[in-house]
């Protein structure tokens, strides 16, 4: 049976996937993944992060992915970075989409992210992973943003087509687990 504190977090995690979709988008076009694990997905997620962690020397994939077993689920947004919006703006350090897109297609290596990617849609991203925090804030929910706990749903193809993810764990307990992290 679920704890009571366990289901408000569940609740608080949907509020927080209903932020992300409604945050400002540029050009109003939306082209976010918003997922939530729990439960069993939470030990993939974790196993993936430390696979990665050790294959690519990163410890703190490893630290990161403790917290991951320990929270009671995690929100996990992404960004189908290679979905420009057409701009022309050279902010991904290409004069213009087209080429960019192209740069992906050679570009694709075992890297956390792959890229290329729309600076624009980025910026989006970051926007979302704000309004996703500030509702688990808003909640009362210890949250973290994970870099790592990103990559680990990218590898396990969580997102499907998005470049760019973070996760978002959520723990509702008498202390922050992710206060005291070694």
């Amino acid at each position: 049976m679920m704890s009571i504190e366990k289901e408000g977090v569940m609740i608080v995690a949907k509020l927080m996937a209903v932020s992300a979709r409604t945050a400002p988008k540029a050009k109003g076009s939306d082209s976010l993944v918003v997922r939530i694990a729990s439960d069993d997905e939470l030990n993939a997620l974790a196993e993936s992060m430390v696979e990665f962690g050790e294959k690519h020397g990163f410890g703190f994939f490893i630290r990161d992915a403790g917290n991951i077993r320990e929270s009671d689920c995690c929100v996990i947004i992404g960004e189908k970075g290679d979905s420009s919006l057409g701009l022309n703006c050279g902010g991904c350090g290409y004069p213009t989409c087209g080429e960019m897109r192209k740069a992906q297609e050679k570009n694709r290596i075992d890297s956390a992210f792959s890229g290329p990617n729309c600076v624009v849609r980025q910026a989006d991203l970051g926007i979302a992973v704000g309004s996703a925090v500030k509702t688990a804030s808003l909640n009362n929910v210890d949250n973290r943003v994970m870099f790592s706990a990103g990559v680990g749903a990218l590898k396990l193809g969580w997102l499907g087509d998005c470049n760019v993810a973070y996760g978002i764990p959520l723990s509702a307990s008498g202390k922050s687990i992710f206060f005291d992290r070694k």
